[in-house]
């Protein structure tokens, strides 16, 4: 299999391409898998963006720069990159994982990227590596808003208005619908003190709480 396109994306070229097919591989192919890689990549990952952050921001206090690096070496920011590389088109799985669509599990994709930038390291050497990392989170990093990220939507919208002496906002039930094994509860959000109301729906009561106070904390930024 050809990772031209991927290499090209990464910025490196490795002297060794079985190293990158190795950190594209998944324990339910072979035995050769990437999980010995991944232990590598993560702390490449996690040292490279705490210099960073260190370097990039000299007035953030230690606290403040713990919770960024949390949030940006977490599973969900490696899948989101991972996703924008087409990671997962280019993973070997095994039968099972396939079938269960295991190229989009946000576990598997985080776990190869780490596995890619270990894989860096071996073919090369921590600057090369380091080179990798900043090469994706850097774009990702500039256009984040630092101060909400790792921040779920209640929280923002609880903290946008107690920052504005308003009242919390109201979440009720508003309907359950489907059968008692796969229900999806409808939940509003109402901020009384701006006569505004939405709605959301999920699988859970706390993920339609999350989709309608994301979409309640969106129309007050859009409409301050």
């Amino acid at each position: 299999m050809s990772h031209a396109a991927l290499c090209k994306q990464l910025g490196y070229r490795f002297t060794q391409p079985q190293l990158l097919q190795r950190a594209l591989t998944h324990r339910s192919y072979s035995a050769a898998h990437n999980e010995r890689l991944e232990f590598l990549g993560d702390s490449v990952l996690n040292c490279t963006v705490a210099k960073y952050l260190y370097d990039t921001f000299p007035d953030v206090p230690e606290g403040d720069l713990s919770r960024l690096r949390s949030n940006l070496v977490n599973q969900q920011t490696l899948a989101i990159l991972a996703q924008q590389l087409n990671l997962g088109e280019q993973l070997l799985l095994g039968e099972g994982e396939l079938k269960s669509a295991g190229f989009r599990r946000p576990s598997i994709l985080a776990d190869a990227l780490e596995a890619v930038f270990g894989a860096v390291l071996i073919d090369a050497d921590f600057a090369a590596a380091e080179k990798v990392v900043l090469g994706l989170y850097v774009p990702f990093i500039t256009k984040t808003d630092l101060q909400t990220l790792g921040k779920d939507a209640k929280t923002l919208l609880q903290e946008h208005l107690q920052a504005r002496k308003m009242a919390l906002p109201q979440y009720n039930v508003t309907e359950i619908k489907g059968e008692a094994h796969a229900q999806t509860f409808v939940v509003s959000c109402e901020v009384a003190q701006l006569k505004l109301t939405t709605r959301g729906e999920g699988a859970s009561r706390r993920i339609a709480e999350q989709i309608a106070a994301e979409r309640a904390y969106q129309q007050i930024k859009e409409n301050p």
